[in-house]
């Protein structure tokens, strides 16, 4: 039996972890210094076209009214003298399209 070829290997083997470890060790303090000398990462966000028509829209909504007091003064003008005449059938036709429309009928 060759005992020197015997430490031989065990000699290479331990001279090759202690390489590996420096190598390592190398790689992690060049990992390090590229953190450190990196520049900080900016985050940004954008919206879709969609979800900016969507913003615009409800800025809009929320500016308006929700009527128009002109029109409303005329009804009740109408109504107090009496010349506010309601149109049976077409109300009657109105209410049940918004039924349609709500239960999807």
């Amino acid at each position: 039996m060759n005992i020197n070829n015997l430490n031989n290997q065990v000699g290479n083997t331990a001279a090759d972890a202690q390489k590996t470890a420096q190598n390592q060790q190398t790689a992690n303090q060049s990992a390090q210094n590229a953190q450190q000398t990196s520049a900080p990462r900016q985050d940004s966000v954008s919206l879709t076209q969609t979800a900016q028509n969507l913003n615009n829209l409800t800025k809009k909504a929320s500016n308006a009214s929700g009527f128009d007091q002109e029109k409303v003064d005329k009804i009740k003008k109408a109504i107090e003298s009496g010349e506010y005449k309601v149109n049976s059938e077409k109300l009657a036709a109105n209410i049940i399209a918004s039924e349609g429309k709500i239960f999807g009928l």
